[in-house]
């Protein structure tokens, strides 16, 4: 007994210091982190997790406007394998959309139309669209403004606007996903992300190549709230949100509720359905019912590699070939996908707890094919 004591006052003692540790060296957010993953019960990050931050609302406007249902609308039974691998992976939700009509569409029990999950890394091609629109209403100038123009500490530098959009900025960001130190965890758990961002260094030369660094789409989206002045769940609202008719308000992630800066690297809360209205915007080249929300040269910028030698990603969109067809889609952590191939128009949207194995070995991992390849199989029955 008198062990067991001293066991637990020692090893009370030795969690003290190391939390006592953690404030001082500046790593607290990591106790954030613990609470809000383990101690909720899981292992890393999941997509219900925003009811655990500070949010704000992404409002949808008093005239929403559903999809409509294919005259085909669920009348196709979804294959073995696309059942086998949505029950394995844990998907919540898969939609095909052909014609701009809702051809197939099934949840996961306890999730439905309406259910709001985590896009993860697609708020990188909201966030790009977001830049567009703010160009398009002059406040920004192009995608060749300096991002020195907005904030003084890169005033020496010369990345710009599009490179952060693109991925070739050259800060020094290392993206990681399983170190509590990296700053990944920081970004997503601290509860002052712009002081993050600003201590940011340029130790590339940006503009050259494609490194993919979450840390480019924060500092992107903090220069769209600054060249705007508007918060940026407020001005997605206002200029996709609403125009789009989604049918449901969405949630942005913020830091905390003091600095409520949006994580725009990740973390918009919404649906599958209002999700892919994304994917018919850029399809459509930036019009919604004949009006142009988007500079389609933006659009097609966008959907088109900046570099040769990383034909996987344009501006904030993400691109791929697979049997002899052009995909582009939205794509986050744990394979949520907004999947668009233009010629056929299709959307495939999947939204979901976890990925395939081979995540992180290869620029576009093994399930997307399976998502893919068994959507076509429905269409053509």
């Amino acid at each position: 007994m008198k062990f067991l004591k001293k066991f637990v006052k020692w090893l009370a003692i030795i969690l003290l210091f190391i939390v006592l540790l953690l404030y001082i060296f500046d790593y607290s957010y990591i106790l954030r982190g613990v609470r809000i993953v383990y101690f909720t019960g899981h292992k890393t990050v999941w997509i219900d997790d925003y009811p655990y931050f500070d949010n704000d609302t992404i409002a949808k406007g008093d005239s929403s406007q559903p999809w409509p249902l294919h005259k085909k609308y669920n009348t196709v039974a979804p294959s073995e394998k696309l059942k086998q691998i949505n029950a394995a992976l844990e998907t919540v939700a898969y939609l095909i959309i052909k014609n701009d009509s809702i051809f197939y569409e099934w949840y996961a029990p306890n999730y439905g139309k309406d259910s709001k999950t985590n896009s993860f890394s697609m708020a990188k091609s909201i966030t790009t669209a977001m830049l567009g629109k703010a160009i398009m209403d002059g406040h920004i100038k192009s995608l060749d403004q300096p991002i020195g123009d907005f904030y003084p500490q890169f005033k020496d530098e010369k990345t710009t606007v599009g490179d952060l959009a693109s991925m070739a900025s050259g800060l020094d960001w290392v993206e990681h996903y399983t170190s509590p130190f990296s700053l990944t965890a920081r970004a997503n758990y601290d509860d002052d992300l712009a002081e993050t961002m600003l201590n940011l260094k340029v130790i590339k030369e940006p503009g050259k190549s494609f490194e993919y660094l979450s840390g480019n789409t924060q500092l992107l989206g903090m220069i769209i709230q600054k060249a705007t002045g508007k918060p940026l769940a407020q001005y997605l609202s206002e200029r996709f949100w609403i125009p789009l008719g989604a049918t449901e308000d969405a949630l942005w992630q913020l830091d905390d509720a003091k600095n409520r800066l949006a994580k725009t690297f990740c973390c918009i809360s919404s649906d599958a359905r209002d999700f892919a209205r994304f994917g018919k915007l850029y399809k459509d080249y930036g019009k919604w019912n004949g009006k142009q929300l988007l500079d389609s040269t933006f659009v097609a910028k966008s959907i088109t590699p900046r570099f040769p030698e990383s034909p996987e990603y344009g501006y904030g969109w993400w691109l791929r070939k697979s049997n002899d067809r052009s995909f582009f889609l939205m794509r986050g952590h744990h394979s949520q996908y907004v999947i668009v191939e233009p010629n056929d128009n299709v959307i495939i949207v999947r939204l979901g707890q976890r990925t395939s194995s081979d995540e992180g070995k290869k620029p576009f991992t093994s399930d997307m094919d399976v998502y893919i390849d068994e959507a076509y199989k429905m269409l053509e029955q």
